[in-house]
Protein backbone atom coordinates (compact mmCIF):
# COMPACT_ATOMS: atom_id res chain seq x y z
CA UNK A 1 0.00 0.00 0.00
CA UNK A 2 3.30 2.19 0.73
CA UNK A 3 6.49 1.05 -0.20
CA UNK A 4 9.82 3.35 0.00
CA UNK A 5 9.38 7.26 0.82
CA UNK A 6 8.17 7.64 3.96
CA UNK A 7 9.31 6.00 7.93
CA UNK A 8 7.59 2.77 7.46
CA UNK A 9 6.23 0.66 4.82
CA UNK A 10 2.04 -0.08 4.72
CA UNK A 11 1.35 -3.62 2.99
CA UNK A 12 -1.96 -4.99 2.87
CA UNK A 13 -2.61 -7.91 5.10
CA UNK A 14 -3.13 -10.99 2.57
CA UNK A 15 -5.80 -13.27 2.44
CA UNK A 16 -5.47 -17.05 1.13
CA UNK A 17 -7.18 -18.99 -0.96
CA UNK A 18 -7.49 -21.76 1.44
CA UNK A 19 -7.98 -19.66 4.52
CA UNK A 20 -6.28 -17.86 6.93
CA UNK A 21 -2.59 -17.18 6.67
CA UNK A 22 -0.01 -16.50 9.22
CA UNK A 23 3.13 -14.00 9.01
CA UNK A 24 6.46 -15.90 8.92
CA UNK A 25 9.62 -13.60 8.90
CA UNK A 26 13.31 -14.47 8.89
CA UNK A 27 16.28 -12.40 8.89
CA UNK A 28 20.28 -12.96 7.62
CA UNK A 29 22.86 -11.22 7.83
CA UNK A 30 26.44 -11.42 5.20
CA UNK A 31 29.77 -9.47 6.30
CA UNK A 32 32.65 -8.92 4.21
CA UNK A 33 35.51 -11.03 5.09
CA UNK A 34 33.32 -13.61 6.62
CA UNK A 35 30.85 -14.54 3.82
CA UNK A 36 32.38 -13.54 0.84
CA UNK A 37 34.85 -11.10 0.10
CA UNK A 38 36.21 -9.08 -3.60
CA UNK A 39 37.72 -12.24 -4.51
CA UNK A 40 34.57 -14.41 -4.48
CA UNK A 41 31.71 -12.43 -5.20
CA UNK A 42 31.36 -9.36 -7.17
CA UNK A 43 28.98 -6.72 -5.75
CA UNK A 44 25.36 -8.16 -7.73
CA UNK A 45 26.33 -11.42 -5.78
CA UNK A 46 26.00 -10.47 -2.58
CA UNK A 47 22.63 -8.47 -3.24
CA UNK A 48 21.40 -11.73 -4.78
CA UNK A 49 22.69 -14.36 -2.20
CA UNK A 50 21.83 -12.16 0.72
CA UNK A 51 18.20 -11.49 -0.49
CA UNK A 52 17.94 -15.72 -1.65
CA UNK A 53 19.15 -16.63 1.24
CA UNK A 54 16.09 -15.26 3.84
CA UNK A 55 13.75 -16.68 1.06
CA UNK A 56 15.10 -20.06 1.39
CA UNK A 57 14.62 -19.75 5.14
CA UNK A 58 10.49 -18.72 3.96
CA UNK A 59 10.66 -21.71 1.66
CA UNK A 60 11.94 -24.20 4.21
CA UNK A 61 8.21 -23.23 6.33
CA UNK A 62 6.71 -24.26 3.40
CA UNK A 63 5.77 -20.29 2.89
CA UNK A 64 5.59 -18.21 0.42
CA UNK A 65 8.03 -14.52 0.45
CA UNK A 66 6.71 -11.58 0.19
CA UNK A 67 8.55 -8.90 1.23
CA UNK A 68 11.78 -7.95 2.07
CA UNK A 69 13.37 -5.17 3.85
CA UNK A 70 17.33 -4.11 3.60
CA UNK A 71 19.67 -2.56 5.88
CA UNK A 72 23.37 -1.88 4.11
CA UNK A 73 26.55 -0.58 6.34
CA UNK A 74 28.60 0.74 3.51
CA UNK A 75 32.25 1.58 3.59
CA UNK A 76 32.85 5.31 3.21
CA UNK A 77 35.64 4.07 0.11
CA UNK A 78 32.83 2.41 -1.91
CA UNK A 79 31.72 4.55 -4.72
CA UNK A 80 27.84 4.64 -5.99
CA UNK A 81 28.55 2.77 -8.72
CA UNK A 82 29.25 -0.12 -6.35
CA UNK A 83 26.14 -0.31 -3.80
CA UNK A 84 24.28 0.36 -7.37
CA UNK A 85 25.60 -2.93 -8.57
CA UNK A 86 24.85 -4.60 -4.93
CA UNK A 87 20.78 -3.46 -5.56
CA UNK A 88 20.89 -4.51 -9.06
CA UNK A 89 21.71 -8.21 -7.47
CA UNK A 90 19.13 -8.02 -4.85
CA UNK A 91 16.63 -7.01 -7.20
CA UNK A 92 16.99 -9.67 -9.68
CA UNK A 93 16.47 -11.69 -6.84
CA UNK A 94 13.57 -10.32 -5.87
CA UNK A 95 11.86 -10.44 -9.06
CA UNK A 96 12.98 -14.03 -9.56
CA UNK A 97 10.85 -15.16 -6.56
CA UNK A 98 8.08 -12.27 -6.14
CA UNK A 99 9.53 -10.29 -3.35
CA UNK A 100 8.58 -6.91 -2.77
CA UNK A 101 11.41 -4.63 -1.58
CA UNK A 102 9.56 -2.44 0.99
CA UNK A 103 12.10 -0.65 2.73
CA UNK A 104 15.55 -0.44 4.76
CA UNK A 105 18.30 1.31 6.49
CA UNK A 106 21.90 3.09 4.95
CA UNK A 107 24.62 3.81 7.01
CA UNK A 108 28.52 4.12 6.72
CA UNK A 109 31.12 0.93 8.09
CA UNK A 110 34.38 1.88 8.94
CA UNK A 111 35.74 -1.23 7.26
CA UNK A 112 33.70 -3.80 5.95
CA UNK A 113 30.15 -4.48 3.87
CA UNK A 114 27.04 -5.45 6.43
CA UNK A 115 23.96 -6.27 4.29
CA UNK A 116 20.85 -7.25 6.31
CA UNK A 117 17.95 -8.61 5.23
CA UNK A 118 14.76 -9.46 6.45
CA UNK A 119 12.11 -11.08 4.64
CA UNK A 120 8.21 -11.21 5.74
CA UNK A 121 5.92 -14.28 4.10
CA UNK A 122 2.93 -15.93 4.72
CA UNK A 123 2.17 -19.44 5.15
CA UNK A 124 -1.89 -21.26 5.58
CA UNK A 125 -2.34 -21.10 9.05
CA UNK A 126 -1.59 -23.87 11.18
CA UNK A 127 0.78 -25.07 7.90
CA UNK A 128 3.94 -24.26 8.38
CA UNK A 129 6.31 -27.25 8.08
CA UNK A 130 8.96 -27.09 11.47
CA UNK A 131 11.91 -29.19 12.17
CA UNK A 132 10.68 -31.49 14.38
CA UNK A 133 7.98 -33.53 12.74
CA UNK A 134 10.00 -36.21 11.40
CA UNK A 135 8.61 -39.72 12.78
CA UNK A 136 10.08 -43.60 12.23
CA UNK A 137 9.62 -44.92 9.09
CA UNK A 138 9.45 -41.54 7.19
CA UNK A 139 11.61 -40.96 4.25
CA UNK A 140 14.80 -38.26 4.22
CA UNK A 141 14.81 -35.83 0.86
CA UNK A 142 16.48 -33.32 -0.46
CA UNK A 143 15.32 -30.96 -3.21
CA UNK A 144 18.84 -30.69 -5.25
CA UNK A 145 22.61 -31.44 -5.20
CA UNK A 146 24.86 -30.82 -2.24
CA UNK A 147 28.27 -29.69 -1.85
CA UNK A 148 28.22 -27.45 -5.21
CA UNK A 149 28.57 -24.44 -3.37
CA UNK A 150 31.25 -25.25 -1.20
CA UNK A 151 33.33 -26.60 -4.13
CA UNK A 152 32.62 -23.52 -5.86
CA UNK A 153 33.93 -21.33 -3.02
CA UNK A 154 36.83 -23.93 -3.14
CA UNK A 155 37.59 -23.10 -6.44
CA UNK A 156 37.45 -19.44 -6.18
CA UNK A 157 40.11 -19.08 -3.65
CA UNK A 158 42.34 -20.99 -5.14
CA UNK A 159 42.30 -18.99 -8.65
CA UNK A 160 42.31 -16.18 -6.63
CA UNK A 161 45.57 -16.97 -5.36
CA UNK A 162 45.23 -14.33 -2.41
CA UNK A 163 44.45 -11.84 -4.69
CA UNK A 164 41.70 -9.12 -4.91
CA UNK A 165 40.59 -9.03 -7.94
CA UNK A 166 36.94 -10.63 -8.83
CA UNK A 167 37.54 -14.02 -10.11
CA UNK A 168 35.78 -13.91 -13.80
CA UNK A 169 33.09 -16.46 -14.41
CA UNK A 170 35.12 -17.05 -17.85
CA UNK A 171 37.94 -18.20 -15.83
CA UNK A 172 35.48 -20.89 -13.87
CA UNK A 173 33.80 -21.88 -17.45
CA UNK A 174 37.54 -22.69 -18.57
CA UNK A 175 37.76 -25.18 -15.95
CA UNK A 176 34.93 -26.73 -15.93
CA UNK A 177 33.57 -25.15 -12.50
CA UNK A 178 30.95 -22.92 -13.42
CA UNK A 179 28.13 -24.64 -12.16
CA UNK A 180 30.09 -24.83 -8.85
CA UNK A 181 30.53 -20.83 -8.92
CA UNK A 182 27.40 -19.83 -9.61
CA UNK A 183 26.07 -22.49 -6.81
CA UNK A 184 28.10 -20.57 -4.28
CA UNK A 185 27.47 -17.29 -5.97
CA UNK A 186 23.70 -17.16 -6.65
CA UNK A 187 21.84 -20.62 -4.95
CA UNK A 188 18.46 -20.96 -5.92
CA UNK A 189 16.07 -21.52 -3.37
CA UNK A 190 13.60 -24.31 -3.80
CA UNK A 191 10.64 -21.88 -3.53
CA UNK A 192 8.61 -23.70 -5.92
CA UNK A 193 9.29 -27.03 -4.59
CA UNK A 194 8.28 -26.39 -0.93
CA UNK A 195 5.05 -25.22 -1.86
CA UNK A 196 4.51 -28.15 -3.76
CA UNK A 197 5.61 -30.58 -0.64
CA UNK A 198 3.53 -28.70 1.56
CA UNK A 199 0.46 -28.47 0.05
CA UNK A 200 0.71 -32.31 -0.23
CA UNK A 201 0.53 -32.38 3.75
CA UNK A 202 2.48 -35.57 3.83
CA UNK A 203 6.06 -33.33 4.57
CA UNK A 204 6.82 -33.96 8.17
CA UNK A 205 9.67 -31.95 8.55
CA UNK A 206 11.91 -29.32 6.48
CA UNK A 207 15.37 -27.09 6.72
CA UNK A 208 17.25 -25.74 4.19
CA UNK A 209 20.72 -26.57 4.00
CA UNK A 210 22.71 -23.19 4.73
CA UNK A 211 25.22 -24.91 7.45
CA UNK A 212 25.38 -28.58 5.86
CA UNK A 213 23.88 -31.37 5.48
CA UNK A 214 24.95 -33.18 8.94
CA UNK A 215 24.17 -30.27 10.55
CA UNK A 216 20.92 -29.69 9.36
CA UNK A 217 19.95 -33.53 9.48
CA UNK A 218 21.28 -32.76 13.09
CA UNK A 219 19.06 -30.06 14.01
CA UNK A 220 15.97 -32.22 12.80
CA UNK A 221 16.89 -35.40 14.54
CA UNK A 222 17.14 -33.38 17.82
CA UNK A 223 14.11 -31.35 17.09
CA UNK A 224 12.19 -34.58 16.46
CA UNK A 225 13.26 -37.26 19.25
CA UNK A 226 14.56 -39.12 15.97
CA UNK A 227 17.53 -40.96 14.03
CA UNK A 228 18.90 -39.73 11.18
CA UNK A 229 19.95 -42.71 8.59
CA UNK A 230 21.54 -41.36 5.34
CA UNK A 231 22.50 -43.75 2.73
CA UNK A 232 26.14 -42.21 1.22
CA UNK A 233 25.29 -43.50 -2.45
CA UNK A 234 21.89 -41.89 -2.67
CA UNK A 235 23.20 -38.28 -1.85
CA UNK A 236 22.88 -36.07 -5.13
CA UNK A 237 26.67 -35.78 -6.32
CA UNK A 238 27.07 -33.18 -9.58
CA UNK A 239 29.32 -34.27 -11.66
CA UNK A 240 31.33 -31.54 -12.48
CA UNK A 241 31.94 -31.66 -8.50
CA UNK A 242 32.75 -35.49 -8.66
CA UNK A 243 35.32 -33.93 -11.19
CA UNK A 244 36.87 -31.15 -9.50
CA UNK A 245 36.90 -32.86 -5.85
CA UNK A 246 39.04 -35.69 -8.51
CA UNK A 247 41.32 -32.80 -9.75
CA UNK A 248 41.85 -30.98 -6.36
CA UNK A 249 42.39 -34.48 -4.65
CA UNK A 250 39.56 -33.79 -1.94
CA UNK A 251 36.87 -36.20 -1.25
CA UNK A 252 33.52 -34.86 -1.87
CA UNK A 253 31.66 -36.24 0.92
CA UNK A 254 33.22 -33.78 3.20
CA UNK A 255 31.67 -31.09 0.53
CA UNK A 256 28.34 -32.97 0.75
CA UNK A 257 28.16 -32.95 4.34
CA UNK A 258 29.58 -29.85 5.96
CA UNK A 259 30.22 -27.77 2.79
CA UNK A 260 26.64 -25.48 3.23
CA UNK A 261 25.21 -22.86 1.82
CA UNK A 262 23.48 -24.67 -0.57
CA UNK A 263 20.09 -23.32 0.55
CA UNK A 264 18.36 -26.41 -1.09
CA UNK A 265 15.89 -28.26 1.35
CA UNK A 266 16.20 -31.12 3.94
CA UNK A 267 13.12 -32.55 5.12
CA UNK A 268 11.28 -35.75 5.91
CA UNK A 269 8.14 -37.02 4.56
CA UNK A 270 5.64 -39.82 4.76
CA UNK A 271 6.67 -43.00 3.14
CA UNK A 272 3.76 -43.67 1.61
CA UNK A 273 3.79 -40.78 -0.45
CA UNK A 274 7.43 -40.61 -1.44
CA UNK A 275 7.38 -41.99 -4.69
CA UNK A 276 4.33 -40.04 -5.76
CA UNK A 277 5.74 -36.92 -4.53
CA UNK A 278 9.33 -37.27 -6.50
CA UNK A 279 7.20 -37.84 -9.44
CA UNK A 280 4.97 -35.03 -8.90
CA UNK A 281 8.17 -32.56 -8.43
CA UNK A 282 9.73 -34.47 -11.40
CA UNK A 283 6.74 -33.49 -13.72
CA UNK A 284 7.47 -29.67 -12.79
CA UNK A 285 11.45 -30.44 -13.40
CA UNK A 286 11.73 -29.95 -10.18
CA UNK A 287 14.77 -32.38 -8.43
CA UNK A 288 13.70 -34.70 -5.60
CA UNK A 289 16.26 -36.89 -4.08
CA UNK A 290 15.40 -39.67 -1.21
CA UNK A 291 18.44 -40.02 0.68
CA UNK A 292 17.69 -42.10 3.65
CA UNK A 293 15.03 -42.88 6.12
CA UNK A 294 13.88 -42.10 9.86
CA UNK A 295 14.64 -44.37 12.80
CA UNK A 296 13.27 -44.74 16.12
CA UNK A 297 16.10 -44.26 18.72
CA UNK A 298 18.89 -41.29 20.64
CA UNK A 299 18.56 -38.24 18.45
CA UNK A 300 21.78 -38.79 15.67
CA UNK A 301 22.35 -38.79 12.29
CA UNK A 302 24.29 -41.99 10.89
CA UNK A 303 25.56 -42.28 7.09
CA UNK A 304 25.46 -45.84 5.61
CA UNK A 305 28.45 -46.75 3.16
CA UNK A 306 28.18 -49.63 1.27
CA UNK A 307 31.04 -52.11 1.29
CA UNK A 308 32.96 -53.49 0.83
CA UNK A 309 36.18 -51.49 1.01
CA UNK A 310 40.10 -51.44 2.24
CA UNK A 311 40.47 -51.84 5.73
CA UNK A 312 36.61 -52.48 6.40
CA UNK A 313 36.13 -55.73 8.53
CA UNK A 314 34.72 -59.04 7.28
CA UNK A 315 31.52 -58.29 9.47
CA UNK A 316 30.87 -54.96 7.33
CA UNK A 317 31.82 -56.42 4.45
CA UNK A 318 28.58 -55.11 2.93
CA UNK A 319 27.66 -52.22 4.61
CA UNK A 320 28.52 -50.01 7.72
CA UNK A 321 27.17 -47.02 9.80
CA UNK A 322 29.05 -44.44 10.67
CA UNK A 323 27.72 -41.63 13.35
CA UNK A 324 28.25 -37.98 11.44
CA UNK A 325 29.63 -34.70 13.69
CA UNK A 326 27.67 -32.37 14.56
CA UNK A 327 29.45 -29.72 12.71
CA UNK A 328 29.01 -27.19 9.58
CA UNK A 329 29.82 -23.48 9.41
CA UNK A 330 29.98 -21.88 12.70
CA UNK A 331 30.90 -18.59 12.92
CA UNK A 332 32.32 -18.67 16.64
CA UNK A 333 34.49 -21.83 15.86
Amino acid sequence: MLGIGDDAAVVEAPRGESGALQWVLAVDTMVETVHFNAATMAEADVGWKALAANVSDIAAMGGVPRHALVSVSVPRAWEPARIRRLYDGLYACAERYGVAVVGGDTTSSPAQLVVAVTVVGTVTAGKAVRRSGAMPGDAVFVTGPIGMAAAGLHFLLAAAGGGEQCVPLAAAEAAGTAALVQAHRRPAPSVRAARMLAARGTVTSLNDVSDGLASEAWEIAESSGVKLALRESQLPLSGSMAAYARRSGIAPLEWMLYGGEDYVLLGTIAAKDAAEAKAALAAEGLPMYMIGTVEEGNAGVELIQEGPHSGWSQAAAKERRVSLAKRGYNHFE
